[in-house]
């Protein structure tokens, strides 16, 4: 179960609000921990409740509005939203989506590291689609008397179809606020020489207790291929991340390659084709292959169903000898580490993020005893 401070009960939450006013807490910096999303079932009525807000989102899917909710509500979500669920149920645990409950134990992790030395930053979870909510987050902000906010969306490389995605919906969030937070947002961590080290060093572990492979793929989700003609920077992080993680792993050319998965309808997408790039492999008569996506910072459908069930299924049934999935970093204290590193690289010059104490208890007090006096003056209850 998780801890309290990463996913606190909203009734509790407005009791706070009501029996403790703002200013009689001490100012907070709020890190705000942002993944994709998952349905809340593994059932076609759940997944079509979230398909329709993840392929409604116009980051996500760029097409003209009318003419994409023809195809959305008439052709994808019918069909889509059963084979979608199907898949689901490969995966789901006991306790939930693989991607909720690792992202909950990393955000109380990254809370538990972060608290050691900067008890005032309050770690939240949320998911750009699905629950917990954006707006579920904010709402914490004046709870918590949260006054500083750090946004981190969980993705190493940037996308418009990710993590400027995260962006809009966190600002149009704190649009129904009257008294903001500062801001500050991260938009990638795909260089940081920490991730890239533990990326290689997940491979090198990995290796260690399953042997090396002919050949290492590195698969990315993709995009369509017009985006990178737009300017998105994804396919060139995606590239640059690939041959980083190489250069420490001492891998040969011939050794490794990149492909793209998880395509939606008839468009060009990035190339190669992840489920085509394997199909060649063994026919070309490479036997052993493992994969790793270092685009997804938590497991989820594209890398536990995709890639380690029905890609494995796929290459094995085309000659292939073996297939072996790497898995992300998930809740591994190497990860929780380099991204309480990254919020206190980002945080510097807030209070919070050094440890300091902005305001004392002497202080609290006095704006408490100064406030209900001004509440008596103005007749505020």
């Amino acid at each position: 179960m998780s801890k309290q401070h990463a996913r606190p009960d909203k009734a509790e939450t407005r009791a706070e609000v009501r029996a403790v006013p703002a200013h009689a807490r001490p100012p907070r910096a709020g890190l705000l921990l942002v993944n994709l999303g998952t349905p809340e079932a593994p059932t076609p009525k759940a997944l079509r409740r979230y398909l329709k807000e993840f392929l409604g989102d116009p980051r996500v899917v760029e097409v003209p509005r009318p003419i994409w909710w023809l195809i959305l509500n008439g052709i994808i979500l019918p069909f889509r939203a059963p084979r979608s669920a199907r898949a689901y149920q490969r995966v789901w645990t006991e306790h939930g989506s693989p991607l909720l409950v690792q992202s909950r134990q990393l955000a109380d992790s990254v809370q538990d590291k972060l608290g050691q030395t900067m008890p005032r930053v309050r770690v939240m979870l949320a998911m750009n689609y699905g629950q917990p909510s954006i707006d579920s987050a904010v709402d914490r902000l004046r709870a918590e008397n949260i006054q500083r906010l750090l946004v981190l969306p969980l993705y190493p490389q940037y996308s418009a179809t990710t993590t400027a995605s995260v962006f809009d919906r966190v600002t149009r969030s704190l649009s129904r606020l009257r008294w903001l937070p500062e801001l500050r947002f991260i938009n990638d961590y795909c260089n940081e020489p920490s991730w890239l080290d533990a990326i290689a060093n997940s491979v090198k572990s990995f290796q260690a207790r399953h042997g090396k492979p002919d050949r290492l793929l590195f698969s990315f989700h993709g995009i369509p291929k017009r985006n990178l003609i737009s300017g998105d920077p994804y396919y060139c992080q995606c590239q640059a991340s690939a041959r980083q993680i190489v250069s420490r792993l001492d891998l040969d050319d011939k050794h490794w390659q990149i492909s793209f998965q998880s395509r939606l309808g008839k468009a060009e997408w990035l190339k190669p084709y992840t489920d085509k790039t394997l199909a060649q492999m063994a026919a070309d008569g490479v036997g052993k292959v493992q994969v790793i996506c270092p685009g997804f910072s938590i497991d989820c459908l594209e890398t536990l169903e995709e890639i380690a069930m029905e890609n494995r299924e796929e290459f094995l049934e085309a000659g292939g000898e073996s297939l072996d999935y790497i898995p992300c970093l998930n809740n591994d204290p190497v990860h929780v580490g380099l991204l309480a590193e990254l919020a206190r690289k980002h945080g510097q010059g807030w209070p919070e993020f050094a440890g300091q104490v902005a305001v004392g208890e002497t202080e609290l007090s006095a704006r408490v005893t100064r406030a209900d006096e001004a509440a008596d003056f103005l007749g505020l209850e």
